[in-house]
């Protein structure tokens, strides 16, 4: 009786959670289905959920109006430039706020949490004033620079490295020699794995789907990312919607490679933040 209330609760959890998966990863599975299909079919009732065999076509169309590769090469370099700029950075900082005492340090923290709370479209304008001031449109500076100490990754490897490394280990490796440079580097930096796996994923997700600033500091057709690049083939080909998927479709790639490759590291940082909460 207890095996069979058992194996039926562990039905009714497998039941769920399908289903759950499959509410969550058909829209990108359909994506997929409409890249192959062509015009024709892609608004057929009911609407197609197999593949279709016009992918080539789709492909062939999508390069010929944008220069797709180009696009790629630049969110590519983007996305990996902000990602590791802002590991870099957000984690030093963290490191500082967590495990140094120094005046104003509370203040500084309140700042930060405020600066969070700010809507980010709001200093596009004076941003970009910026960037013209410093003649940085149309190159990769603003996509990188403005963002590699951001507030929100400052807070979230400051409350990851305050309870993920004692301070009795800094202290020990004071003890032994290590100045506070080394510190950061060989304790810090390999004791904050799971945080970095989290702020690299949501930043690299971030910067490759980065539209509204992408489309204000890169105004230039040729150094679109592929956001800009997709939103300009839909105002300039209306209609051609099988072009538009297999652009999508070829976009979603690199981001769920990143998520599975990631994935672990950002199960594990959830677990431990909810077991140390």
């Amino acid at each position: 009786m207890y095996k069979t209330k058992k194996l039926l609760r562990r039905f009714l959890l497998y039941t769920v959670l399908l289903f759950f998966f499959l509410i969550f990863t058909f829209p990108f599975y359909y994506v997929f289905v409409l890249a192959t299909r062509s015009y024709d079919t892609i608004f057929n009732i009911p609407p197609p959920i197999i593949f279709g065999q016009h992918s080539l076509y789709n492909l062939h169309r999508l390069i010929r109006q944008i220069p797709f590769g180009m696009n790629a090469i630049h969110s590519t370099a983007i996305a990996i430039l902000a990602t590791s700029t802002r590991l870099v950075f957000c984690t030093a900082s963290g490191f500082v706020l967590a495990k140094y005492r120094f005046p104003g340090k509370s203040l500084i923290f309140s700042f930060i949490l405020i600066t969070i709370m700010i809507p980010r479209f709001l200093n596009i304008i004076p941003l970009f004033k910026m960037m013209v001031w410093f003649k940085w449109v149309n190159t990769y500076l603003p996509m990188v620079i403005p963002g590699m100490a951001d507030a929100f990754g400052i807070f979230l490897m400051t409350q990851y490295l305050s309870t993920s490394i004692p301070d009795e280990l800094l202290d020990a490796a004071r003890i032994d020699g290590l100045n506070e440079y080394k510190i950061l580097i060989f304790i810090g930096f390999p004791l904050a794995k799971p945080g970095l796996g989290v702020l690299g994923t949501v930043t690299f997700i971030g910067s490759w789907n980065d539209l509204l600033y992408a489309l204000v500091m890169l105004p230039e057709r040729n150094m679109q990312t592929i956001p800009v690049a997709l939103s300009s083939l839909h105002l300039m080909a209306e209609g051609d919607f099988g072009a538009l998927m297999m652009g999508n479709a070829l976009a979603l790639i690199p981001l769920i490679l990143v998520f599975i490759f990631f994935s672990k590291k950002i199960i594990s940082h959830i677990i431990a933040g909810s077991l140390k909460g």
